[in-house]
């Protein structure tokens, strides 16, 4: 048996572009908190809105599971079957925003002096949004394997 070929996709479905948008959408949920984090780890103000960083937590894991479950059924349409490492990095893809936002939050906003605070805000900067991929991409994981569990059980082979 002759494997069949995956026909070529539209330049948004492949797997950097893709990735980056659906990283977006996750991203936009969480801004706000994003920067009241980072404003209250770096820029020595008391954070005390948990609630609130509890409930953007669950908005950020839904809309990155339903992006990620979107992406995975263009992928399937597409013809690609190949959906488990691009949901994995289909939902880590918001950590590259988060990261990018570190910066541009330290260019704009942060006067770090000495080599030492520079390297601290780096490593902290890298271990949040090293943590953020590995939970946003698990979450991605798991509601597209969800996702491609029950739309297969429900094909009919006849």
């Amino acid at each position: 048996a002759i494997p069949r070929q995956i026909p070529r996709v539209d330049w948004w479905l492949r797997p950097i572009p893709s990735a980056l948008l659906a990283g977006l959408l996750p991203f936009g949920a969480g801004f706000i908190e994003v920067y009241f984090v980072m404003q209250s780890l770096f820029g020595a103000k008391a954070y005390y809105a948990f609630g609130f960083l509890a409930l953007t937590s669950c908005l950020v894991a839904m809309t990155t599971a339903l992006t990620t479950v979107l992406f995975a059924y263009l992928h399937l349409c597409a013809e690609d079957w190949r959906w488990q490492w691009r949901a994995f990095v289909n939902g880590a893809s918001s950590a590259v925003y988060i990261f990018v936002y570190g910066l541009v939050y330290w260019a704009s906003r942060l006067h770090l002096s000495g080599v030492s605070n520079k390297v601290l805000f780096l490593g902290y900067l890298l271990f949040i949004s090293g943590m953020s991929a590995i939970v946003t991409g698990t979450i991605g994981f798991v509601a597209t394997w969800a996702f491609v569990r029950v739309i297969y059980s429900r094909v009919r082979v006849d």
